[in-house]
């Protein structure tokens, strides 16, 4: 049992910690990079005619962990699951998109190898049509990366 209490503890401590990290900016100093590449990826998922397409488009701006090291190719398990779920509840979100919250905070490292992003990492929300919780779309700034120099997508299937 008191292990258990330790265990409890540990975890809540530690959501803590990374929340503490997190700090809301106003939607007005999202850095316009991040906002275009926010767009670019609902304009994917609304305009492109099936999942195929739209994993095939989809590449160019994702990065960390949802594509391989050499961020060439989506991980196997994001068009089926994360991206997926994002193109078929698109239609649930407002279009053009409204951004009612954004968090930033730093990160480590995001992905593997020469596709791994560090820098600046934002959670964007953005508003449903019919009200209820906004979904948030992560986005990371890269810094000091020797190739990557564009925000990019690091986390799907939020709608």
């Amino acid at each position: 049992m008191k292990k258990l209490k330790l265990l409890i503890l540990a975890v809540v401590s530690i959501a803590f910690s990374v929340n503490a990290q997190q700090k809301d900016i106003p939607v007005s100093e999202l850095p316009k990079e991040v906002k275009a590449v926010l767009e670019e990826y609902v304009n994917i998922l609304t305009t492109s005619k099936d999942l195929d397409e739209c994993a095939d488009r989809f590449i160019a701006i994702a990065g960390g962990g949802i594509v391989n090291p050499a961020g060439t190719q989506l991980r196997s398990s994001v068009k089926p699951y994360s991206l997926k779920k994002d193109f078929d509840n698109i239609k649930f979100y407002k279009v053009p998109i409204e951004i009612v919250r954004v968090a930033k905070t730093r990160t480590g490292q995001a992905g593997f190898g020469a596709s791994a992003l560090a820098g600046d990492w934002y959670k964007v929300y953005i508003a449903k049509k019919t009200g209820g919780q906004p979904a948030p779309v992560h986005i990371v700034y890269p810094e000091n990366h020797p190739t990557i120099k564009v925000p990019k997508i690091t986390q799907g299937g939020s709608f």
